[in-house]
């Protein structure tokens, strides 16, 4: 069923003037279960996002030393597809990777997948993503080993997307790439020209190339699991051949203005659902209204209306397989030798050294930077401090009961 016909305006009003995810799965996640087949990671998703912040996972009474008043905090599920459980893992991020921008230009290059592969995801998830950073990472390292352009290696730090705004899938990898590459020999950075890197129909034709062979070899070796006319070599071989001659789409966004921008990007792109609380407008008989922008109508704002179970598919196709890693980094970034590769270009940029491991801050410094709110502050009397004073255990609720909810966001 597609989509329903909405006025632009809010329907259905839950806590706080607003509704969630988590409202919609307790609605009718139940329903949408018994009608769909789901993968594992799917199902504990869906569970985890209708029980975050309820008494089935437990929390704590915390009560004000000054004026006495006490409240429930219950603890939330963690699970990277929940809108409510990112801010605290994306700003941990943030914080490790600021000790590793360097004074350079950043740039922003997005490789995305054509839409004809999406038949492929469904039961190749892990091998369609994972292609799209291998053959990303390498069509940006040839680019960059090539004398014509930089001559040496660069940083990359990429990011998986699998969404559009209206959640249809959408492969596409964020890369924030430096500005710059350090030479072979390690004797020298050399700086990318101000505000060009690459050629970016040059990077689409290598990255085309790149992708499609490894299709390919997949095939060839059986990785990929096909069903109907595909599965035969001739005819797998006939739809390759269909996705070479149009171009694919391979784009250079403004680079960023010195290194403190970038986080700013960063924390716009990692650690990101499919669809935000925020954009939620309201759930209304069944239909879910939520905002998007229409990048092919002058970016306007509008309102789509979605039947429930579609809204649901929706969500579950951004859901990546177990242990699947989201963001990674290629070149200088590698993790095996990332110390002493980025100790080495500051020293070259005149950058002074890292000064080493950090204190993480607390979850209440943390929150109040971000948010400017004081979590461990008397909501009530806006003097005392809220101590703990009893642990909840969890009182998980039999699959299919409603679940008692207390907002403690």
């Amino acid at each position: 069923m597609g989509p329903v016909a909405a006025p632009a305006r809010a329907l259905g009003r839950g806590r706080r003037g607003g509704i969630e995810v988590a409202d919609i799965v307790r609605a009718h996640g139940a329903a949408y279960r018994q009608t769909h087949r789901l993968s594992r990671p799917q199902r504990r998703a869906l569970r985890a996002i209708e029980l975050c912040r309820t008494a089935a996972l437990g929390g704590h009474r915390e009560s004000c030393d000054r004026c006495g008043a006490e409240r429930l905090a219950y603890n939330s599920c963690r699970n990277r597809h929940c809108p409510k459980c990112q801010t605290l893992a994306k700003e941990r991020w943030l914080a490790a990777r600021r000790a590793e921008l360097l004074p350079v230009e950043y740039f922003h290059v997005v490789f995305t997948l054509p839409h004809a592969l999406n038949c492929l995801v469904t039961d190749n998830a892990r091998l369609i993503y994972s292609l799209l950073f291998r053959t990303a990472a390498a069509t940006l390292s040839r680019f960059a080993h090539d004398p014509r352009h930089l001559g040496g290696q660069l940083g990359v730090t990429a990011i998986l997307h699998t969404w559009g705004q209206t959640l249809v899938q959408h492969l596409h990898l964020h890369c924030v790439v430096t500005g710059g590459a350090l030479a072979p020999d390690g004797a020298r950075w050399i700086a990318a020209k101000p505000g060009f890197l690459f050629p970016v129909r040059a990077l689409a034709k290598v990255f085309r190339g790149k992708y499609l062979a490894a299709l390919d070899v997949a095939f060839a070796s059986g990785q990929l699991v096909l069903a109907g006319p595909l599965a035969e070599a001739g005819a797998f071989a006939a739809w390759l051949a269909q996705l070479r001659p149009p171009p694919w789409v391979v784009y250079a966004k403004r680079p960023f203005a010195g290194p403190e921008p970038v986080l700013d990007s960063l924390g716009h792109y990692t650690h990101r659902v499919a669809i935000s609380n925020a954009r939620l407008r309201g759930l209304d008989d069944g239909v879910v209204h939520f905002r998007w922008r229409d990048y092919a109508d002058g970016s306007r704002v509008k309102v789509m209306a979605l039947p429930a179970a579609e809204f649901l598919r929706r969500c579950l196709l951004h859901v990546v397989p177990d242990r699947f890693v989201r963001i990674r980094h290629f070149g200088l970034l590698a993790h095996r030798a990332r110390q002493a590769t980025l100790a080495r270009c500051r020293q070259l940029l005149g950058q002074p050294p890292d000064p080493g491991p950090r204190i993480p801050e607390s979850p209440r410094a943390l929150m109040l930077r971000v948010t400017g709110i004081d979590i461990a502050r008397c909501q009530s009397c806006a003097q005392g401090l809220m101590r703990r004073t009893e642990v909840l255990p969890p009182t998980l609720m039999p699959r299919g009961l409603p679940i008692a909810v207390v907002d403690t966001s």
